[in-house]
């Protein structure tokens, strides 16, 4: 196997333990037996445990969290407060489900394992995490702070945070959707799961601003 392959490998065998079994389990010899290597190879290619978590982060988050900047960057262009927020939310959901594919900001197994590691605690995992989200995380907590002057900071934080949760179960378990709905809805029509996931955020976030109108504009076609 050439050096490429198994670095390719290792990081794919990686994602898969990880997504598993959490950060702390894992062990590098494990990593190193799954891509069929040994561990002398994965210390050569990444050095460390961290190491090897934080690129695969960057490999999995810096298209989305491109992309997320330059469609952020069309919304806060628009005029209107309540069309903007729309664009804005439809700016940070939208990545998440076009970019799922390996490599290219997502997939289940990744998207899995951050929410296994977001959950775990370890420290170099949570560095690992805030490095890759929190610039763009505060990015758009202040685009949607522009649009919605009497809300306050903590409950644009806390809505936020809901928004994380609903956009991670929505990509890692959409089978609950078909399911409870008796197979009416399909939880793996991504262009609903969007619409959903941002009519059901515009609510959240247009409910903490205190001067407001009520007024939610329809979908762009």
């Amino acid at each position: 196997m050439s050096r490429g392959n198994v670095r390719e490998a290792l990081l794919s065998a990686a994602v898969t333990l990880f997504s598993s079994n959490g950060y702390n389990a894992v062990s590098l010899r494990e990593i190193a037996k799954a891509a069929g290597a040994n561990v002398g190879s994965l210390t050569y290619h990444f050095g460390s445990k961290a190491a090897l978590v934080r690129e695969i982060y960057q490999r999995h988050t810096e298209p989305m969290n491109n992309r997320r900047m330059e469609l952020l960057g069309e919304a806060r262009r628009i005029h209107d407060p309540e069309e903007r927020l729309m664009a804005i939310l439809r700016a940070y959901v939208l990545p998440a489900f076009s970019s799922s594919s390996d490599f290219d900001g997502g997939g289940v197994e990744f998207t899995r394992m951050r929410a296994v590691l977001s959950a775990e605690g370890n420290e170099d995992a949570r560095a690992i995490i805030a490095g890759a989200f929190d610039t763009t995380s505060r990015a758009f907590l202040d685009a949607i702070a522009d649009c919605l002057p009497g809300a306050e900071r903590e409950g644009l934080v806390w809505r936020s945070h809901f928004l994380l949760g609903a956009l991670y179960y929505a990509l890692i378990n959409p089978e609950r959707v078909t399911r409870l709905s008796d197979g009416a809805v399909d939880g793996n029509d991504r262009n609903t799961a969007v619409n959903q996931i941002v009519d059901a955020s515009f609510a959240s976030f247009r409910s903490l601003d205190t001067n407001g109108r009520a007024k939610r504009p329809e979908h762009a076609a």
